[in-house]
């Protein structure tokens, strides 16, 4: 086990009662701080994934559950904004009942931005009064990331006495401020907000630590932030922790915070360290009662049998083995479909963008990261319409409102390297209205129109014919078993790379592309977004 007072570890000896530990007996002449000398088995607290949004793995609790034990996660820390943003309170009722299904402790966090700006349309709309009586119900353990970074600094009435419903219970409040710094930083953290799970660079990580923040590395599918942020583990160990924020299925097929727990001892970070920041950190900051393994904690533990490679062979939640050896050992049974879908098929036509040759403003995308570029690309017209130009890398991207039928938002973006045909998806942070991306008019309307068929889901179509995943769960999740979720979803990503994408997650960049929130240019259903003066910018170079 981890002797947590003297950062080591001491052969050890657990008794549970009735799912709880009733005592700990330790023989301390064996203590050592390098694992890899010890032999055997480690009896370890459960891993803890300290801030993920569950809607993005494309399945519901019961079934992200399903994966994560395997690999040693016994809680998660989870804020359900995602399915807010498409269904309000009675989308985040789903989630946590779904979630009491199985035996994984899902600790959820009460969105504080549905929607995240009011920049666009979503399905729902919580406001101060909805907070607070959501956070006095008790089944919460924080308010969630607070994406509305300019309300804060700027004191915005309804952002301020959401953040005060908060403090009034006492209940820490979640962050997300990317490349915030100086003044406004500190008036940010002023306000009581305490983690932050966006920063890219250590220089943008340590300013907030030393303003008392605590900083949550990511490792998701999207946004991967270890090799920047590693040193903190060393340097400020209590105040850190590990998350993956947006987990597709197929990743999840493969690990979850035990991989970065892996990728970070490969990097030659200690053990010891990074156990505490999947662990311990979580447990003191959201007051969790797992992570720790005291006389009088739930018996929450992993059993793994080497350390290098660290390798989980069974998870334990209140006293019984929920996985063992790669296979779960519950059943599943996800709650029934419910989703808001009113968008209608659309044609060609509605993504024509008529003009004259000229100058644009182009999205730029960058593999890995949710922050995006701007730049200015000549644009040619044919036939009074400005076309794409997929030889340079020029796509058109548009958004179409899923919640009422009005004209879609087009744009263009360079960054995913596609050739021919269009990816489409449900899944758009964080409105959740229908993105997409495509080298010709007629393939992204084929593209759109899968998704509207099916209510939700991701779509590649190309020269006539497509391929759906479909996702009925608020168009974005799928009931089916997780592997399922997940071979479709392998099966698309291929599509895209076929069609000449080169991105690591293509749909899942693409869902990041209406987050208006993350600088520096995105679309949403209103217009182009420049999210570093937060205002609507035109499609032309220079236009206003």
């Amino acid at each position: 086990m981890v002797d947590w007072e003297r950062g080591g570890f001491v052969w050890s000896e657990i008794t549970i009662t009735d799912g709880v530990i009733s005592a700990v007996e330790s023989n301390t002449g064996t203590f050592t701080t390098d694992a890899k000398a010890l032999q055997g088995g480690f009896i370890l607290p459960g891993l803890v994934d300290a801030h993920v949004h569950i809607e993005s793995s494309m399945m519901p609790p019961s079934r992200f559950a399903e994966l994560a034990v395997k690999y040693g996660t016994v809680g998660t820390v989870s804020d359900p904004h995602e399915i807010a943003n498409v269904l309000g309170d009675e989308g985040i009722d789903f989630m946590l009942e779904d979630g009491l299904k199985v035996p994984l402790k899902f600790h959820f966090t009460y969105p504080s931005c549905v929607p995240a700006t009011n920049f666009e349309t979503s399905g729902a709309v919580l406001g101060p009064s909805q907070v607070e009586q959501g956070l006095r119900h008790g089944r919460f353990i924080a308010l969630g990331e607070m994406m509305n970074f300019p309300g804060v600094v700027n004191g915005d009435r309804e952002v301020m006495a959401k953040l005060r419903a908060a403090q009034e219970l006492g209940l820490p409040v979640d962050g997300h401020a990317p490349a915030l710094t100086g003044d406004a930083l500190k008036s940010y953290i002023k306000a009581g907000i305490s983690t932050d799970h966006e920063c890219a660079s250590l220089q943008e990580a340590e300013e907030k630590i030393s303003l008392g923040m605590r900083i949550l590395i990511r490792e998701g599918s999207a946004a991967r932030n270890l090799d920047a942020l590693a040193p903190l583990l060393e340097k400020y160990p209590e105040m850190v922790m590990l998350c993956c924020d947006d987990l597709h299925p197929d990743d999840l097929c493969e690990g979850h915070i035990d991989d970065i727990i892996r990728k970070g001892m490969s990097r030659g970070v200690p053990l010891i360290n990074l156990l505490r920041a999947a662990t311990v950190n979580p447990h003191h900051h959201y007051r969790l009662t797992t992570g720790i393994l005291r006389p009088g904690d739930p018996a929450d533990f992993i059993l793994v049998g080497t350390i290098d490679p660290f390798s989980v062979d069974e998870t334990w939640i209140n006293g019984q083995c929920v996985a063992k050896k790669g296979k779960t050992l519950f059943e599943v049974a996800p709650g029934q479909p419910l989703n808001i879908f009113n968008a209608i098929e659309i044609s060609s036509d509605d993504f024509h963008i008529r003009g004259e040759s000229g100058s644009f403003r182009v999205i730029t995308a960058y593999d890995g990261e949710l922050l995006t570029g701007q730049e200015d690309a000549w644009l040619h017209e044919a036939n009074g319409l400005i076309q794409a130009d997929p030889e340079r890398d020029l796509l058109k991207i548009a958004v179409v409102n899923r919640y009422r039928s009005t004209p879609p938002v087009n744009g263009f973006i360079r960054g995913f390297g596609i050739r021919r045909g269009a990816l489409a998806s449900s899944v758009a942070h964080d409105s959740h209205n229908i993105i997409v991306v495509g080298s010709n008019d007629d393939d992204m309307a084929g593209a759109v129109n899968l998704l509207v068929k099916s209510r939700g889901g991701i779509s590649v179509f190309n020269n006539g014919e497509g391929e759906v995943l479909s996702m009925p769960l608020a168009g974005l999740m799928s009931p089916a078993p997780g592997e399922e979720t997940a071979h479709e979803y392998r099966r698309l990503s291929m599509r895209a790379r076929e069609l000449g994408s080169l991105l690591s997650a293509p749909f899942m960049t693409l869902s990041f592309m209406a987050l208006l929130v993350i600088p520096a240019l995105k679309i949403g259903d209103r217009g182009l977004f420049d999210g570093n003066q937060f205002k609507f910018v035109g499609i032309r170079a220079g236009e206003v």
